[in-house]
């Protein structure tokens, strides 16, 4: 796979940890949630460290598309229902004052930043879009309902969120690294209180931050429950059109689409990780509405989707008052690492977060998404396969498209050879059977 945004950039280098170290807080993860985290410590003058698995940013912030909206997947009027009209206006201004916080950052470390409305759009149900555009504007933000989208076939209807962004994540990414103090390299393997394992020595500190995608600790929490992956598909193009905004999907079989310079971003094919799927629909989206276009880049990328499409952002768990997770980003990772900063920032330093409670862990998990993921994984621990993952024990499935060995519980994947790709797996599996 290439990755667009890692072509014609220079990652900074950080050395590994070597031997046993202390800190006041510790952030494990070097992706754009715990790159944030971990600056402002340092521009506040916090004592820190960041611990990264592989190379900063080389997870899933370089497979993102890079949109930044309060337009998301989990509509307003849905959060509402569940959790009142306080909650879902907490919801947007995190996420419109996380736009406004990427301005910020783009005035200190340039990364293409370029202002654009966003708009998602529906084929099916447009009703249900303006009931959400009403309610937006109830809340006090200017949405827009319209028919008016550059798109090349026809839509029920569309909504508008102006004032929105779009950047290249990497370039903010390493150039916010910068003189922070990282190490590369170093797997943390466990956490005991507040002390940290890792292959290369141990750390103590007073909090400790798990930015690390998918929580891996399992004894608290129960994220393996709370949390499931999905994988979605990439190609960016040469000669297709500019767009002028960002495109999402209200349809669970749309596109998403933006601009970078003079390439069309489309994305499509999302599915539950260790299914199947891979770039056939997106290719063929390409194919029938811009056969003249030319593929440049392909690559796929994987979210972590929460119970009830809102972020778990706050304490690991009651029996782990010093331990705090920022995950379950669902498929917005961009404008919610920003918020998950602001939350955790002012936890570690015990104060209180005004958004802090709609993304509280402890949250209730009684959603239907909980028995679907409970259901994938007593059928996967079922199946008489001999490659298990060596998270939890359910069957790999062997991804053609990818060449990888995939878990359908958690998302954990595996090279050909079951070299470790992404976790909450901590190491490889032994697929040579």
């Amino acid at each position: 796979m290439e990755y667009l945004w890692e072509d014609g950039v220079s990652a900074p280098e950080f050395p590994a940890l070597a031997g046993d170290a202390s800190t006041d807080v510790l952030v494990i993860g070097g992706g754009m949630a715990g790159i944030l985290c971990a600056r402002k410590l340092h521009d506040a003058g916090i004592e820190y460290m960041l611990l990264e698995a592989s190379k900063i940013g080389s997870g899933m912030t370089r497979g993102t598309t890079a949109v930044l909206t309060a337009q998301h997947d989990t509509l307003y009027t849905d959060i509402e229902k569940r959790y009142g009209r306080g909650r879902a206006k907490m919801y947007l201004d995190a996420n419109v004052e996380a736009v406004n916080g990427f301005r910020a950052l783009a005035s200190r470390y340039p990364c293409d930043l370029r202002d654009v409305p966003s708009v998602m759009y529906t084929v099916k149900d447009a009703e249900r879009l303006r009931q959400e555009e009403r309610f937006v504007r109830s809340l006090g933000f200017g949405a827009e309902f319209t028919t008016d989208v550059p798109l090349p076939f026809p839509v029920k209807g569309a909504v508008r969120y102006p004032g929105m962004a779009e950047f290249h994540p990497l370039k903010l990414l390493y150039g916010a690294a910068e003189g922070m103090n990282i190490y590369e390299h170093t797997r943390v393997t466990k956490i005991s209180g507040n002390t940290v394992e890792t292959d290369r020595g141990r750390v103590r500190a007073k909090k400790i931050i798990v930015a690390a995608h998918f929580p891996f600790k399992n004894s608290r929490g129960l994220y393996f429950l709370k949390l499931y992956q999905k994988r979605s598909y990439v190609i960016a193009l040469e000669g297709g059109p500019e767009l002028g905004c960002t495109v999402d999907n209200y349809d669970p079989d749309g596109v998403y689409m933006r601009n970078y310079g003079d390439l069309l971003i489309i994305g499509a094919g999302t599915h539950r990780t260790g299914k199947s799927g891979g770039f056939e629909a997106v290719r063929q989206f390409a194919k029938t509405y811009y056969p003249d276009a030319r593929e440049r880049y392909a690559w796929a990328n994987q979210d972590c989707v929460s119970l009830d499409g809102v972020p778990y952002i706050g304490r690991y768990s009651p029996n782990l008052p010093d331990v705090y997770v920022a995950s379950g980003f669902n498929l917005w990772g961009m404008t919610t690492s920003m918020f998950s900063s602001e939350v955790l920032f002012d936890m570690v330093r015990g104060k209180k977060n005004k958004f802090a409670p709609v993304f509280a862990p402890d949250r209730s998990i009684m959603h239907g998404q909980l028995l679907a993921n409970a259901g994938e994984a007593a059928l996967e621990l079922a199946m008489p396969k001999v490659r298990r993952c060596p998270h939890m024990g359910c069957a790999l499935t062997w991804n053609p498209e990818e060449r990888s060995w995939d878990c359908p519980c958690h998302g954990s994947r595996f090279s050909a050879d079951g070299n470790l790709i992404c976790g909450p797996a901590l190491h490889g599996a032994n697929v040579k059977k």
